[in-house]
Parts: structure tokens; sequence; C-alpha cells
């Protein structure tokens, strides 16, 4: 299979001048389609001394089809929980939005910057507007290793349910735990030759029960049981890989797009899971292959 080719075609978001909610940024947006049919993107909104929001945007596009620019809609969650303060700020960050489909409800995975460190934290809307949380993500121990405790971050769910490790169709999650000396800024000050630490390198998938009859996502939140998804295997990915956009079904099995980091950037690079058949897209697989993305 060949590489992706992307084309740029500009810039569809920027910070509004004047604007002191974005005043440090506007970054790392989820994208999805409404109920309505329109692109909504969900921004990272950064004010002075990095607090953030996440906005809600819809795109504007052209009559070729493009994308142009954007309609601000307000804010989707701002900073009150707990989980998402700290002294002298806080933030709600960096979301990613799948509609799941047992559930006919949309979920936001986000990253909640509290006291702690960055933690992940979900919410759930019938129409992207209005939203209501759901605490934070809770996770069990995995072979001796504590996931719950640790910082994590670039969370995203599949949109259907997933075979879990004892055959259970489960909701699932992509994320990307950073144990201690696992970040970049760490892994770099260490040799090419060095050797992976597979099980805090990794993303990981991570499984919670739903009740996929009764419609009802308010309860979800805890994922028990876990495993090792992708690990850094390529020039690419020597700093890191981590979780990207949320997965989407294609003629090859589901597609992701993930941040990596190699030795001189970090960038984002095209991953195709298989699972199962084409046709049977809900069994349970493994990484297939990972292709770098061409600009």
């Amino acid at each position: 299979m060949s590489g992706f080719k992307l084309q740029r075609l500009g810039i569809v978001m920027e910070p509004e001048p004047g604007n002191p909610q974005e005043v440090e940024g506007v970054l790392n947006p989820a994208a999805v389609r409404g109920p309505d049919g329109e692109l909504y993107l969900f921004p990272r909104l950064v004010a002075k001394g990095n607090y953030s929001r996440i906005g809600i945007a819809r795109v504007r596009f052209n009559d070729a089809g493009d994308p142009v620019g954007v309609e601000r809609l307000g804010i989707a969650l701002e900073p009150e929980a707990d989980y998402e303060r700290r002294p002298g700020g806080g933030g709600c960050e960096d979301p990613r939005i799948t509609f799941v489909e047992p559930l006919h409800r949309y979920i936001m995975t986000y990253t909640a910057y509290s006291p702690e460190g960055p933690r992940i934290a979900l919410a759930v809307s019938a129409d992207l507007f209005h939203w209501q949380r759901v605490g934070l993500a809770t996770f069990g121990r995995y072979q001796g290793i504590e996931i719950g405790d640790v910082d994590d971050k670039d969370a995203s769910l599949f949109p259907v349910a997933i075979p879990n490790p004892s055959g259970h169709p489960e909701l699932a999650m992509l994320h990307r735990p950073l144990f201690p000396g696992t970040r970049p800024e760490e892994t770099a000050c260490h040799p090419a030759s060095r050797e992976v630490d597979l099980d805090r390198e990794s993303i990981w998938i991570s499984y919670c029960p739903m009740a996929l009859s009764a419609h009802e996502p308010h309860h979800l939140g805890h994922f028990a049981c876990h495993h090792r998804l992708a690990t850094p295997v390529s020039p690419w990915e020597r700093l890191k890989i981590g979780g990207g956009t949320p997965p989407i079904m294609t003629r090859h099995g589901w597609l992701i797009v993930y941040p990596s980091g190699g030795a001189q950037a970090i960038g984002y690079r095209g991953q195709i899971e298989r699972r199962g058949s084409q046709d049977d897209y809900r069994n349970r697989g493994k990484i297939a292959c990972s292709l770098p993305a061409q600009a």
C-alpha cells in the first residue's frame, strides 16, 4: 500500500484579534458532522496563562467545496469541575468527538488539566451544542502496570462496539498514557539505538462496558481491561507515538491519523488497523501497517 499524500489548502481558523479567550492560540480541534450535516470544529481556545476552553465553530466552504473559514458559535466546555481546575487556572483541552452508534450520542474525550496533571475526561451530547460531563475516565491495572495514576492524553473512541480481549462488545478507547521517562523531551535525550519500553511508549486500547440497548451513556467511564495496540517501530516514531483522530472505517480496515515524533520534528502519520475482514469491522485485531503521510 502506498503512502497517503496531503494537500495544504490554507488556514481555516486562527486567533481572533482582540478576543482574550484566544490570545495564546486556537489549537487541536475536534472535527465532526452534526445532525444537520454541517461540519463543526471544536478547537482548544487558549487564553492568557494557558487557560483553555473548548469552543464551537461551524466551517464555511467556498463554491469549490474547500474550507475557507469558520463561524464562531460559542463555548462547549470551560473549566468548571474540580478535575478541570488547578491553582491559577485550569484547562479543557484537545477534544476528540465520536458519534457512538449504539448510544445514539456524541461522546467527547478531552484532556482535563487538574492539579494532578492531564487526565482523560468525557462529556456527552445529543446535538453537539449542549454537553453533559460524564467525569474522568478511570482505568484498571494491567499486569502490574497502574495506568490510572499517570498522565494521559489524546484519547479517542470507536464509533461502534469492539470486542474486548474476552470477546465481549464494549466501548473502546485509544489513548497514550504518559509514563515517567516517556515524554518526547525525555526520550530525545537518549541515543537513537535505545531500547524502547513497549509497555510504556505505546498507543493503548482500553475497553469500557456499556448497555448497548439502553442508550444510556452517563454510567460510562471505567475502562477495566486494556492491551497495547501500536508500538514505535519506524524511524519517524523514535520520540513518541500517540492517539490521534477517532478511528474511521475504510475498505482496508480502521484508519487513524496519529502524531509521531522522529529525530527532527513531530508530524502526523497515516495508520491502518485491520480488524478482521473488510466486511466484519467489529472483529478485534491488530495493526496491519504504518505509513508516513506526504505533505
